[in-house]
């Protein structure tokens, strides 16, 4: 796409390369809808690309070692509203242990903010039914501890007792949520049962498990929970990654004065 540019530009000889061209073509790759991320990786492939150029003597600088990458900002993480949760944790009469499984594991996944990995491998010593939480391995094997509702321990319980034993069929297994093989879940599929489920319950968007695991954050903080217990629930090393959240309640909090402020 560079070298086409410079064709436009009528540009032949790589050592006449300028900063203004440059810039020249990210604006026009801007003008095409292109995020300011990916101008940002295709920066960094040109700069390894003229600095190989410049090691082996096909031209005498590299012209990209002054550009500095486009800010790419932080996307701001999508969550479930209420209405759409309660739409998909609905529990369907007569369940089949496998879908009883699956809302289990989706009920979890909203009640405690797991990571999916976190989740499909939970082992069952980590769980403490009596207590209400569970010990779970996070990045860089850190461990917590992180709470769950009375809700989410009832619907554990009713799992283990009438859907586990038929999925395993005799054998045993030393996670909590199992296949017929007695092994856990892939987080592929997990992701698939996600948006089966998503799909069944009338919601049109998206939906992954990632955004559940938003959603809890987002509904905590929005209903007034302390930022650094969301982050010790969550398990991030740095509180800067769980205050990407609170700029959610803020565009709602903006959203609810221009609909209701009587000079907005």
């Amino acid at each position: 796409m560079f070298l086409r540019f410079l064709t436009t530009e009528k540009v032949e000889n790589l050592n006449h390369i300028s900063l203004e061209l440059i810039h020249g073509f990210l604006i026009s790759c801007r003008r095409k809808s292109v995020s300011n991320r990916s101008n940002a990786r295709r920066v960094s492939a040109l700069n390894a690309f003229f600095s190989y150029l410049n090691l082996h003597g096909h031209i005498s600088r590299n012209p990209f070692l002054t550009v500095d990458l486009p800010k790419s900002g932080r996307s701001l993480p999508k969550a479930l509203s209420m209405d759409e949760v309660n739409k998909l944790l609905e529990l369907p009469p007569s369940p089949s242990p496998l879908v009883l499984r699956n809302q289990t594991m989706l009920l979890l996944l909203y009640s405690t903010g797991l990571r999916v990995t976190e989740l499909v491998t939970l082992p069952m010593v980590a769980c403490n039914l009596s207590a209400g939480f569970l010990k779970v391995i996070g990045k860089g094997d850190k461990e917590r501890l992180v709470p769950f509702a009375s809700v989410a321990k009832e619907a554990i319980e009713s799992y283990m007792e009438h859907a586990r034993p038929l999925i395993l069929k005799g054998k045993q297994s030393n996670y909590v949520f199992v296949t017929s093989r007695a092994k856990p879940m892939s987080r592929a599929r997990f992701w698939q049962i996600v948006r089966e489920t998503a799909t069944v319950s009338g919601i049109s968007k998206a939906v992954s498990p990632h955004m559940l695991r938003h959603s809890f954050a987002t509904h905590l903080l929005a209903g007034g929970a302390d930022l650094r217990a969301v982050q010790i629930m969550l398990g991030h090393a740095d509180i800067s990654t769980t205050q990407i959240y609170t700029h959610i309640d803020q565009d709602r909090l903006k959203t609810i004065h221009r609909s209701f402020h009587p000079r907005s």
